[in-house]
């Protein structure tokens, strides 16, 4: 069973470096993991793959050796936990904006102590092998994690209750939804928004960050101590190559 890079460097105070990913790909599972990412945020929430392809890129993360952040699509508890035993080392779930929302996700997800989660100990998360439940469960709630997004006002006012709650190793903000709803009711600002995160995660021990796709941004962050940076997507590697390589038919005229 494999170790987690992300809560390996989150342990050690480090950035986490992310890059996202939104369609099968498998070749890029590997190029980031062979760039030195060490986690790939899959997002099932905006983007269809079917099961097979979800399962065959988690077992491609293995194979590399990248842990994998997936967004479901689905709240659903044994949804929610079979994406744990098909190999994602951790969740992303949008739009927590309750302690009692992120408790539900803790029960979902941890073994007991922590939750509730149901035990199969056979799936790729366990080598496809029968291990020792106990032992299983401790790995398990050592090296999986839960991740919940901060994405409305409502969530910024509870975010040291939803801090608080054991299980909750990183809370993620959320700034596409979270600006929106925010420049609807003027409440606060981005920025105004990352800093009590940032005072919340800092008071009760737990990771943060976010989308980060400039320097600049991933240094603003950084230096208030988010240690979750996401900084690159196929869509923008595909966007960027695709408007440089059409420049060269300029060359041709």
């Amino acid at each position: 069973m494999r170790k987690s890079k992300t809560l390996a460097r989150l342990r050690n105070g480090e950035a986490i470096r992310t890059c996202v990913l939104g369609h099968y790909i498998p070749a890029y599972v590997c190029h980031a993991a062979r760039a030195g990412y060490d986690c790939l945020w899959l997002d099932l929430e905006h983007r269809a793959l079917t099961i097979h392809e979800t399962q065959a890129l988690l077992a491609f993360s293995h194979l590399y050796d990248i842990d994998v952040m997936l967004r479901p699509p689905t709240l659903e508890k044994t949804g929610l936990y079979r994406y744990l035993e098909d190999g994602a080392t951790g969740l992303l779930i949008p739009h927590v904006s309750t302690a009692e929302k992120a408790q539900t996700l803790v029960d979902a997800v941890k073994f007991p102590p922590l939750g509730d989660r149901g035990i199969d100990n056979a799936g790729l998360d366990a080598d496809f092998q029968i291990h020792d439940p106990d032992h299983y469960a401790q790995w398990a709630n050592r090296e999986t994690f839960l991740c919940v997004q901060i994405e409305t006002p409502e969530g910024v006012r509870n975010v040291e209750s939803i801090a608080a709650i054991e299980g909750v190793e990183m809370i993620f903000v959320g700034p596409g939804d979270l600006g929106l709803r925010l420049r609807q009711s003027g409440e606060m600002t981005i920025d105004e928004a990352w800093d009590a995160v940032a005072a919340a995660c800092k008071k009760h021990g737990v990771a943060f960050g976010g989308p980060t796709m400039e320097l600049d941004e991933m240094k603003k962050r950084r230096d208030l101590g988010a240690q979750l940076l996401v900084n690159s997507s196929e869509f923008g590697h595909f966007s960027k190559g695709l408007r440089e390589d059409i420049r060269q038919y300029e060359e041709l005229r």
